[in-house]
């Protein structure tokens, strides 16, 4: 088979992988903004496309030069990292199986480290470095949602209470010789200025989400230097843009109904928490999942508001006279927040459930499988199965 055919194959194997992130991300970026009637589905998927390539442009290069070049101590052939394209899409593929948020970074990492196995080449260094974060990231994400629920979720609650009024957002006022942009008539600044911040949320998720999964989609045709990083990160753009335009359509109207049933507030609060730490990490050339971050800043969001009926002390130890209640984020905003150690009103604590255990447990199974199998594959495959430049 020639170069050229091979280079073909590869380049349908990263579209493919770019098509299913950009039908998970987008949902995950934008969902509570499609939900909340804030944004279309087209608008969505438009910002996300933008975003994304920014992202990919700039931070996301750091991550690429990572998963290209600091795993394992060759370059990647090409024949090589079009094997490793199929062990990706196959990790995404048994996500989608299960129903869950593929970890597309952890299985680009194992199928790429199980190339560096199989062939003695492996950089234990980086390995190690990667995986530490992805034991600290669900750790610092827990810790963050629980500062916030329980010191500043209950303020904000009660005075941020994103709503969407009848008619246009922004209305043209053409009284003058030029039309110029008014705010809509029944319009109040708390929606405008809550439409803003929504909006401004869900492009940094979307950038967030280029830095850290626009890597994965052509970090192993990179590194062959089949193709050039500029064209690659156009390419995965692409491919994320019609995931998003497409797939991401169902994505974004169901994403968070089984993991959690959580206000707009607490949602965007999340978002931003999970985005900073994604870029950040992306910016230090860590492959890291988005997803990860999410989940476990929703679970210490919920602690966090949940155990404000005790000293913090107490919380941490597990040594509670009260009940903890995970239904805490679910609060109606007009009951107001007892100040720290003041027992909650019985309303707060019995709206229905922050998240689903078995759903949390199944996401962080995920993480653990995910890598592992995709990085047992790969280097079975390429232990048996000789490829040239290996």
């Amino acid at each position: 088979m020639s170069l050229g055919v091979i280079l073909l194959v590869g380049i349908v194997a990263s579209v493919f992988v770019g098509f299913n992130i950009g039908g998970s991300s987008t949902g995950i970026a934008w969902g509570p903004s499609v939900g909340a009637g804030i944004v279309s589905k087209a608008l969505a998927a438009g910002l996300m496309t933008f975003f994304v390539f920014l992202g990919g442009w700039t931070v996301g290069r750091n991550v690429m030069d990572t998963l290209a070049g600091d795993i394992i101590a060759i370059p990647i052939s090409l024949e090589a990292g079009v094997a490793v394209l199929f062990f990706i899409g196959f990790g995404i593929l048994i996500a989608n199986v299960f129903g869950v948020p593929v970890p597309t970074s952890m299985t680009t990492v194992g199928s790429i480290a199980g190339l560096g196995l199989a062939t003695g080449t492996l950089n234990f260094d980086t390995i190690g470095r990667i995986v530490a974060w992805w034991i600290v990231t669900p750790v610092i994400g827990f810790w963050i949602g629980g500062i916030l629920g329980r010191y500043l979720y209950p303020a904000l609650n009660e005075r941020f209470d994103i709503v969407s009024t009848d008619g246009a957002l922004i209305a043209l006022d053409r009284t003058g010789t030029v039309p110029t942009p008014v705010i809509g008539p029944n319009t109040t600044r708390n929606e405008l200025l809550g439409t803003i911040v929504v909006l401004i949320i869900g492009c940094y998720m979307a950038f967030s989400a280029g830095a850290s999964n626009v890597p994965n989609a052509v970090a192993p045709l990179v590194s062959s230097a089949a193709i050039g990083t500029n064209s690659a990160i156009f390419i995965a753009t692409v491919a994320i843009g019609i995931g998003g335009f497409t797939i991401a359509r169902r994505t974004m109207e169901s994403v968070g109904t089984e993991l959690t049933d959580i206000p707009l507030l607490a949602a965007l609060l999340v978002m931003a928490t999970a985005a900073t730490i994604t870029t950040t990490l992306s910016y230090a050339g860590i492959p890291i999942s988005l997803v990860m971050a999410m989940v476990m800043t929703i679970v210490g969001l919920g602690w966090g508001r949940a155990t404000r009926p005790i000293s913090a002390r107490d919380a941490v130890r597990g040594e509670a006279d009260v009940e903890i209640e995970t239904g805490a984020l679910t609060a109606d905003p007009d009951v107001p927040a007892p100040d720290i150690g003041e027992p909650e009103p019985q309303e707060v604590l019995e709206v229905g459930d922050l998240f689903n255990p078995l759903a949390i447990a199944k996401y962080v199974s995920m993480w653990i499988v995910g890598p592992t199998v995709s990085l047992a594959l790969s280097y079975g495959f390429f232990v048996v199965v000789p490829v040239p430049g290996t």
